[in-house]
């Protein structure tokens, strides 16, 4: 197995999943405020999927959409990280950026100093040459999330295929950052 890659900044601490991470997980993941731009709410079912896919990613590449806890309390707040893009998205090739945080956690800046610690393992240890991010178009939040980290918004507008067609959800815009610009941050 590979050395697990798992960052730290002043206040979080990025790792591997927990088996007891589940049911909080699985909560946030049916709470409407936090899946507001996704499809569904998730089941604890699904919401387990999504851990064990998250853990052999880690597993297999030493990183991954890492679970996310305070440094000093260990208390789980959700998930930041990156992950291979799937083949089926337009941009693929890629490296995808991602977070998804209770919502208690909101508005703390805990998504964007998360993020940046993942960003600097993808472009300094990593040595990945662009990282993506996508999102429904109507997820300001996570836009200006994207913003912040000095990701910039691509003209690509795309159809999620795992999105149905008829859901206001479908359409969603790229960002993308590259190693080049993020040394100039």
């Amino acid at each position: 197995m590979l050395e697990l890659i798992q960052p730290t900044t002043e206040r979080l601490q990025l790792r591997q999943w927990r088996e007891e991470d589940k049911p909080v997980f699985s909560e946030m993941n049916a709470d409407p405020r936090v899946m507001e731009f996704f499809p569904s709410l998730l089941t604890r079912q699904e919401s387990d999927a999504g851990v064990d896919r998250s853990i052999a990613h880690i597993e297999k590449y030493g990183w991954g959409f890492w679970a996310l806890e305070m440094r000093e309390t260990k208390e789980f707040l959700g998930f930041v990280g990156m992950k291979n893009v799937t083949d089926d998205l337009p941009f693929a090739p890629a490296v995808e950026i991602g977070w998804r945080l209770a919502f208690p956690y909101w508005g703390k800046g805990y998504a964007s100093e998360a993020a940046r610690a993942f960003l600097d393992v993808a472009f300094n240890t990593l040595n990945f040459s662009e990282v993506v991010s996508f999102t429904p178009l109507q997820n300001i939040r996570s836009q200006r999330v994207m913003e912040r980290l000095g990701m910039q918004r691509n003209t690509l507008v795309f159809e999620h295929p795992l999105v149905p067609s008829e859901s206001r959800l479908l359409r969603h815009c790229l960002y993308r950052l590259s190693a080049d610009d993020w040394k100039k941050i």
